[in-house]
């Protein structure tokens, strides 16, 4: 299903007047609000090939209809989510689970809609039918040199997609480690996992990044071989300039400060980017902002705050994307709450007066610091972000054009209410 322009542009004329004085009233309050709103129109963040489809727990997955079939079909489930929020230019493939057939053709169909392709994602988490040997007991860690070529191998694999697509980096998250004390050697499993992952870094391109990704437990929950920031970073370090650490933000303890683990990464240029998500447990991996949105705040203003000291470009030098599971929800409906979440949250960070709160802070007014802080999360910024949306050819209010074309009604009309898409 392709949105029309017109049936945005209606929507857009209906709610015009109301937004016109809503976005006059808050810029009048913003000093900066013309800067934020050019800002915003840049940003754009990645939607996983993945998260198309309705996700699961292992008790059970299920499916709500029209999800999409193939490649080519989440290709244009993202491009109806881009021409209704205009932030969401983006695609992150995951392999095997999304292969390309043609590239050229998947490349070309991507254009058509106005997306680009973002990080590519490999998978030794899980064994294929056509694998020759398993993952039970690891992948780049594993004690079976074999074993450990061949994930090497799936990962270069993933490159040469990658090459084809016209993507510039590579995620590799493992869930490499042990359920059971002495079930492995840490300092063993380490080092193998280091050896693997030189021998993919060894086949990037030289203008690719690789990006590490860590998380604190499952499906192992003894030990993680790559558990942590610390331990992502000690990869990263070793492995050269083109490695970086990636952050999702379900994958850490709970109470972790996220905040504090971003300015320090970004301190030291070894900030990979985000994926995006929310969490009240663990990795819930829930709809951006939904439980923690001053969270989301608090890191969008360090990323801000380090990325403008680094003299950063905000829409580029960093990998934004989301990763979330859509088990109750519509995942089009969901994906469109996250990334209006994303944008609310980069926004609040871009009209809080820095200078003032570095004020504070050099001053150890620890109160004045606090009002600085929370003045702007408590700004409603909604209508700057509608704003950069209509500049962009969205919609004012994306999810109620997304009902009121009853979208998904017609997904199911044109695919069946059976499909299945990949992913977990």
């Amino acid at each position: 299903m392709i949105l029309g322009k017109e049936q945005i542009e209606d929507s857009n004329q209906e709610n015009l007047s109301r937004h016109k004085k809503n976005h006059e009233f808050i810029s009048d309050q913003i000093n900066n609000a013309e800067e934020v709103i050019k800002k915003l129109i840049d940003f754009q963040v990645a939607i996983p090939s993945w998260a198309l489809g309705t996700g699961g727990t292992r008790f059970g997955r299920f499916p709500g209809g029209g999800e999409p079939r193939s490649l080519e079909e989440k290709i244009e489930d993202i491009g109806l989510l881009h021409a209704l929020n205009g932030s969401s230019g983006a695609i992150s493939l995951h392999i095997p689970w999304d292969i390309p057939e043609d590239s050229d053709v998947i490349k070309n169909l991507a254009a058509q809609h106005g997306l680009r392709f973002d990080a590519m994602n490999s998978n030794t988490f899980q064994d294929q039918p056509d694998q020759k040997l398993s993952y039970k007991f690891g992948s780049m860690q594993h004690v079976d040199k074999a074993v450990r070529k061949q994930a090497v191998d799936h990962n270069i694999e993933v490159i040469k997609y990658g090459k084809e697509l016209g993507s510039k980096s590579l995620t590799v998250w493992l869930s490499d480690g042990s359920t059971f004390p002495g079930q492995l050697n840490f300092r063993k499993a380490f080092l193998n996992t280091l050896e693997s992952l030189r021998e993919v870094y060894a086949a990037l391109p030289p203008d690719w990044k690789m990006f590490v990704e860590y998380k604190a437990y499952e499906p192992n929950f003894y030990s993680t071989t790559v558990g942590d920031w610390g331990q992502s970073l000690l990869y990263t370090s070793k492995l050269g300039p083109q490695a970086y650490t990636l952050v999702d933000l379900g994958h850490h303890l709970p109470n972790a400060n996220i905040e504090q683990i971003v300015a320090l990464l970004l301190m030291e240029g070894k900030l990979a980017g985000f994926h995006f998500n929310d969490s009240k447990y663990g990795d819930d991996d829930l709809t951006v902002g939904s439980i923690k949105p001053y969270q989301l705040f608090l890191i969008f203003n360090e990323l801000v705050e380090g990325m403008d000291a680094r003299n950063m470009n905000h829409a580029n030098d960093l990998a934004w994307m989301i990763d979330a599971s859509h088990n109750v929800k519509d995942p089009l409906e969901d994906l469109l709450q996250s990334v209006e979440a994303i944008m609310i949250a980069y926004a609040q960070s871009l009209i809080l007066e820095r200078k003032k709160l570095v004020e504070a802070q050099n001053n150890n007014d620890v109160v004045t610091a606090q009002e600085i802080l929370q003045k702007a999360f408590r700004t409603d910024v909604r209508a700057i972000v509608a704003e950069a949306r209509l500049r962009a050819g969205g919609a004012l209010n994306p999810l109620s054009v997304f009902r009121n074309e009853k979208v998904r009604e017609n997904l199911i009309k044109e695919r069946g209410s059976k499909t299945t898409a990949t992913g977990l």
